[in-house]
């Protein structure tokens, strides 16, 4: 009962994202605040890359549930890659973005979402983008084990694809003159560095979270993948 649940939780959850992002594609641009897609589209959001990231996620997921139907043996790779995206990247990226939404959000929206967006981005897609992905990922663990890397394998990959991302809003800055969060130009050089240093342990830290759920719900047999 549980394999077939997250098999039609899978296929759901891919479904979903798939419809999201091709509605955020298919809006208007030019209805849009000026700069807001300038240079990079949504591309240098950190909303839209966890929502391809959540959706690459699930297609491996169904892809993976697809080979067990079919009586093949799943690959090494197919798992491996399968439990490394979830463990590293969705599961802390995708709460990472939820609750640095909603704490920015709470403390004053006009730093994060504009009331005057709530027009173009209605309520369920603002939701969709910044809320339901909690629930989901939390569901994902419910459903379903995952085996996590070597602690220092999992943060060097979060550090560097973390570090990317913010060396590319930073050119995005130095090419435009446009900050992708206007907030970021709030902050001095000292305190955009500590702003950055402070999000990154945040997400390390929802990295530990992650391992601790998963380790809680199944055990300790699926944390480390072994290399053989």
């Amino acid at each position: 009962m549980r394999a077939t649940l997250g098999k039609v939780f899978h296929v759901s959850a891919w479904s979903w994202y798939t419809f999201l992002i091709l509605s955020l594609m298919a809006k208007d641009a030019d209805e849009l605040p000026a700069g807001m897609f300038l240079y990079g589209g949504p591309w240098k959001y950190l909303t839209f890359l966890n929502l391809v990231l959540q959706m690459v996620f699930f297609g491996l997921a169904v892809l993976n549930d697809l080979l067990e139907m079919g009586g093949k043996s799943t690959a090494r790779l197919l798992l491996l890659s399968r439990d490394l995206l979830f463990s590293v990247f969705a599961f802390p990226v995708g709460v990472f973005v939820v609750l640095i939404f909603w704490v920015i959000f709470i403390y004053d929206r006009q730093l994060i979402f504009p009331a005057s967006l709530d027009d173009f981005f209605p309520s369920w897609m603002n939701h969709g983008m910044h809320t339901l992905v909690l629930p989901i990922l939390l569901g994902e663990l419910l459903l379903q084990p995952h085996t996590f890397p070597k602690t220092w394998m999992g943060l060097a990959a979060l550090g560097i694809v973390g570090s990317a991302y913010l060396l590319w809003v930073i050119w995005v800055y130095l090419s435009v003159g446009i900050w992708v969060y206007p907030m970021l130009g709030l902050f001095s050089t000292p305190g955009l560095l500590g702003f950055f240093l402070l999000n990154m342990f945040l997400v390390i830290l929802l990295y530990h979270v992650g391992k601790v759920l998963d380790r809680h719900l199944w055990g300790k047999s699926q944390m480390v993948m072994k290399t053989k």
